[in-house]
């Protein structure tokens, strides 16, 4: 509980003194997110995530911190009727024990009611981590990926973010799918 306590104070006091003066991150993000589409990738790394050297791959650095960061691209693609998130967590977070990484319960906890609010109803995949770095370097062979890396310091904590089109559903696409001769 204490932790907990501790990582909510800390979000609100980066949160606060962030809210009225957008640093590059946040501009960088927009100006990508204008050009960005369906199979483009962000991805909200923490401190230890690897500098990722596919073609399409481009990091960056967040001076905020990581559930920051995530609430501010989760409410910028909110607003953008053109993509839609898909989320993916790394199978490993569910699994990381409190002794061997102090925070992370209170993390998964703070992440959680993120993409309640944020993200109603929708899943959130997990899929272990080398499985996922695997699709982004697929990805980033033919699309652009956005890497914005933040301090956080504790393991498996990367929160990755498949675009797909906004107003045109899973559903649509394989009943389209289904509907055109072989």
């Amino acid at each position: 509980m204490k932790s907990l306590i501790l990582l909510f104070a800390l979000t609100m006091s980066a949160a606060a003194q962030q809210r009225h003066t957008p640093t590059e991150w946040r501009l960088a993000l927009n100006e990508r997110l204008a050009f960005y589409g369906h199979r483009n990738w962000i991805v909200v790394a923490d401190a230890a995530y690897p500098l990722q050297s596919g073609p399409g791959i481009e990091t960056i650095l967040s001076n905020e911190s990581q559930i920051e960061t995530v609430r501010h691209v989760l409410q910028t693609l909110s607003k953008d009727v053109r993509v839609r998130p898909v989320v993916y967590v790394d199978k490993e977070l569910s699994y990381v024990p409190e002794p061997d990484a102090v925070g992370v319960s209170a993390y998964r906890q703070l992440l959680s009611g993120i993409f309640e609010k944020l993200l109603p109803g929708q899943k959130v995949e997990t899929i272990p981590h080398e499985d996922i770095i695997r699709r982004l370097d697929e990805a980033g062979k033919t699309f652009n990926v956005l890497i914005i890396k933040t301090n956080m310091v504790l393991p498996y904590t990367s929160v990755f973010l498949e675009l797909r089109a906004g107003y045109w559903g899973d559903e649509q696409e394989q009943r389209l799918r289904q509907a055109i001769p072989r």
